[in-house]
This record gives C-alpha cells, structure tokens and sequence, in this order.
C-alpha cells in the first residue's frame, strides 16, 4: 500500500487555519483519498490532556519556557507514535494543524530559545517525521488581533495564553514562520489570507495537487 502523504498547516493565530485545513479535507476526500484530520497539541487523549495544561493554565500554574517546550514535545511525540504515522503507513493523508515549524516559530523565534536546540529535541520527539508539504498562512498582527476579537466575542470564548502575549511577540513570531518558509521553499507554500476566503482555498488545492500529485505515466 502506498505511504500517505503529510500536510502540515501553520501561521500566526487567526490566520484562517482551521478553516482551510477542513476545505482541504473535504476536497481530498471528494477525490477518494483517505483523509486523517488532526491537531497540535492534541490528536491524542494523552495530546488534549496536555493541550489543556498549555492553552488555559489547566494545572493552576503557568508552565515556565522550557516545560512549555518540552509539553509541546511529549503531545507531539505521542501523537506521531500512536496516530500520524499508523495513518500515513495506512495510506492515509494526514491533515494536521500545526507541527513542528510552529515550535520553532512560537518557542524559538518568539520564546528566544536556541533553533539548533529545539531542532535536535524536535527530532527525538518526531523520529525524523518530516511533512511532504506546509501551508503557511500568513497574516499581519493588526488583522490576527481583529480575527481574534471577533472570533471571541461570538464564541463568549477567553483569549489563551499565547493569545494574550505582548503585540511584539506576535511580530517576531509571524517573521519566524516567514524566515522558516525561506529557508525550505521546495516544502513551505506561502498564502497571504487577508482577502476572499475561496480564493485562498483554490490556491491550497492547487499547490497541492502540483507538488503531491504525479502524472500516471511518469518515469
């Protein structure tokens, strides 16, 4: 049976992520390509366990930076063992909201830890899992705030913790991810989303389909 293949979708909060990962899915699944749908951190019930220490305080203390590094890791190397690659050995393509660019962007660039650093604890955690394909969608600080003041105020939701770090982080973290995707082009494809939301989408569908997909007949 043929390997899956791995989408990884990342960018600064309100960025339009889980909108088009769930796009995505629909299309290949209207295809008949098998799809998993996940998310980091979670995608586990030892992930979404973790998920809760690390968006709301859900032990009563925030965790200090490197226990935040190294939660983001356990949820992540649970979540490859016991979902993403069953899935991909299945023949599955994995769809997954958020991986391991978003710890170097929010930890690294943002948190100020060293990259080398958290790319060796990284591969550990991943057993050199690497996506075929990330989608970064890319946002300003200005139009992410606004998103997430709407999405807040009809969900009668609280901001998490990241939601509530300083503007400046949300800066260095969205030049991290675009620094990221600079430095692996043949992997990341680069979408601006501050316009119509069906014009992203076809874009996504189309990278997709050039960089994943392979002629019949070809050698």
């Amino acid at each position: 049976m043929p390997y899956g293949k791995f989408i990884t979708f990342e960018g600064p909060e309100g960025s339009g992520k889980s909108t088009h990962i769930r796009l995505l899915a629909t299309f290949l699944r209207e295809q008949g390509i098998r799809v998993t749908l996940t998310r980091e951190p979670g995608g586990t019930p030892l992930g979404e366990a973790i998920r809760g220490l690390l968006q709301h305080n859900g032990s009563g203390e925030a965790p200090v930076g490197r226990a935040e590094v190294l939660l983001f890791l356990a949820s992540r190397a649970q979540h490859v063992e016991r979902l993403i690659r069953p899935a991909l050995e299945a023949g599955n393509w994995v769809l997954c909201d958020r991986f391991d660019d978003s710890t170097l962007a929010y930890q690294g660039y943002g948190r100020g830890f060293d990259l080398n650093e958290l790319l060796a604890v990284n591969h550990f955690a991943v057993g050199g899992l690497k996506p075929d394909l990330t989608v970064l969608l890319d946002v300003t600080p200005e139009t992410s705030r606004a998103r997430l003041a709407t999405r807040h105020s009809l969900t009668a939701s609280a901001p998490d913790r990241i939601e509530c770090e300083a503007e400046d982080f949300h800066i260095r973290l969205r030049n991290g991810f675009l620094n990221l995707a600079r430095r692996e082009p043949d992997r990341f494809v680069v979408l601006a989303t501050e316009r119509e939301q069906d014009e992203v989408a076809a874009e996504i569908r189309s990278a997709v389909i050039q960089r994943l997909t392979e002629p019949a007949d070809a050698c």
